[in-house]
């Protein structure tokens, strides 16, 4: 079983469906992995089309095979709107090692309603954590 860290870059989103109707809606993302979950800045006033470009890290096993990316609407006041989803695979990021800045359909009741934008780094856990010495399964030249 492979352990480590995923990093997700979360970047952006665009052509999302605006769930306020008499201005911009305030965008930011919840990002759960298994039972881990962060959540992203408020996107005030960018509507539409926000950028995040932050970036969160969970710790992870290869039994995590999706990442959730649930996009909200701040509202002051009322609850908050649910915009749309996107599910992100992650086999091919541990298989790769990182997995370039990438569009994922956002989708709402199995209609697509816009695009996220999303990078994604696995560093798998070093050895060397687990009290193996340095020299490990190497030589040393003698004189």
């Amino acid at each position: 079983m492979v352990h480590g860290t995923l990093e997700v870059l979360l970047i952006g989103a665009k052509g999302l469906e605006n769930t306020d109707y008499l201005c911009n809606m305030d965008p930011y993302a919840v990002l759960k992995c298994r039972s881990q979950e962060q959540r992203s800045s408020i996107a005030s006033g960018k509507g539409s089309n926000p950028e995040w470009n932050e970036n969160f890290v969970f710790t992870v096993s290869d039994q995590a095979t999706e990442l959730s990316v649930k996009l909200m609407d701040s509202d002051s006041g009322t609850g908050d709107d649910f915009v749309g989803e996107a599910t992100i695979p992650l086999e091919a990021v541990y298989a790769e090692g990182s997995i370039p800045p990438t569009v994922y359909n956002v989708v709402k009741d199995e209609h697509y309603c816009g695009e996220i934008k999303v990078g994604l780094t696995f560093t798998p856990e070093d050895v060397r954590q687990r009290g193996l010495p340095e020299d490990f399964g190497g030589w040393k030249q003698s004189d």
